[in-house]
């Protein structure tokens, strides 16, 4: 990637070539994926930038075609991009195959610790034409801005898991380590002292041990960070205060099982799961992804909502130092939905479209 410049009237001085891993995945995901591609060469077009895409299978797509859901082949394009744009992962027949030695699942896991993806970067917001579509009240969730940051390769996910008594009793451990809760809660100041100044660390720390390191971890770096107002809430009472009261929150940080339930509860705030974009951000390269699953019963129909996609495109432009362009990704998307020009799940009984035709307006709106 050529390191943007300071910023010139000339935009040609601003010009970026852009080598992106593209990570369609299964289910909807390579049609939302095509019209993110679609938004994304709209901006390479207007700000005379290049975008090299690199395609790659992953997940079930992967399996059906080289028997693995992350070959290492993806690995290498994605270890070798300035970021990774991905779809969905999953298929039902595995989801209904308990005995499946191999999963889809298996590979989203395996690219997160390959490619060291600590940390899941996770915004909530309301989007001010849909604040009525939320199940939650209007008062409740109105000017919400927050951020979950969920550590992403250790915990309850990759620990320790079998089977005993003749396979009638099953464990799985929750095992942390005080350098990744340190690197991820640094990640959680860092943005809490570009915000509010304000951070909750979301714990079990009554009942669980990992929990206690968490709290005693997080503790111990307060004095790093003076200005920031840091609270500690258990993960029972935040699942329902996040409901009562969004606004009340700014960045959370959690553990990966705390962290990817918050995240979809929190979803429901803004009124639909496929306006969010996530990021998952390490040492090197990030990836950045819509928080919706593979959502098999929509696939090949055109009818998925792209935008938490292409939302995730904005996430991706503005890591990369390029907010103009995010900020007019974003712009675009609000006018689409305030001009409800829309996929059916958002069209509340009106005229919808087609996933292929939202992509093309946002393009050619752009």
């Amino acid at each position: 990637m050529v390191p943007r410049k300071d910023v010139s009237s000339n935009i040609q001085l601003n010009k970026m070539k852009l080598n992106i891993a593209l990570l369609a995945g299964d289910g909807i995901g390579p049609e939302v994926i095509d019209q993110a591609v679609k938004v994304c060469d709209a901006i390479a077009k207007k700000y005379h930038h290049d975008i090299n895409w690199k395609p790659a299978l992953t997940g079930a797509a992967a399996i059906d075609a080289v028997g693995e859901p992350y070959p290492d082949e993806t690995h290498e394009i994605c270890a070798n991009a300035d970021a990774v744009l991905f779809g969905a992962i999953g298929h039902p027949r595995f989801d209904n195959d308990p005995s499946a030695k191999v999963r889809p699942e298996q590979g989203l896991l395996k690219m997160r610790q390959k490619l060291g993806l600590f940390a899941n970067v996770r915004p909530t917001f309301t989007f001010p034409s849909l604040i009525d579509k939320s199940p939650l009240k209007r008062d409740r969730i109105e000017g919400t801005d927050l951020i979950i940051l969920r550590e992403l390769t250790g915990g309850i996910y990759f620990g320790e898991r079998g089977r005993k008594d003749d396979g009638n009793t099953a464990y799985d451990t929750m095992t942390y380590k005080r350098f990744e809760i340190e690197r991820l809660a640094k990640k959680g100041f860092d943005m809490a002292m570009k915000r509010s100044k304000k951070l909750c660390c979301v714990d079990k720390a009554n009942v669980l041990e990992s929990s206690r390191l968490w709290r005693e971890t997080v503790q111990g770096m307060e004095k790093d960070y003076p200005e920031v107002e840091v609270t500690y809430e258990f993960i029972d009472a935040v699942a329902m205060r996040l409901i009562q009261w969004p606004k009340g929150y700014d960045v959370i940080i959690t553990a990966n099982l705390f962290g990817d339930i918050l995240t979809d509860e929190a979803s429901v705030i803004a009124g639909s799961m496929g306006l969010m974009p996530s990021s998952s951000v390490g040492s090197k390269v990030s990836l950045y992804e819509p928080i919706h699953g593979s959502y098999p019963q929509a696939a090949g129909k055109d009818i998925a909502n792209p935008l938490a996609t292409v939302l995730s495109a904005a996430m991706l432009f503005e890591d990369m130092n390029m907010t103009e362009e995010a900020e007019e990704i974003r712009r675009v998307v609000n006018k689409s939905l305030a001009e409800g020009y829309v996929t059916e799940d958002l069209a509340d009984g009106g005229k919808s479209y087609k996933t292929s035709e939202v992509g093309d307006w946002l393009a050619s709106n752009i």
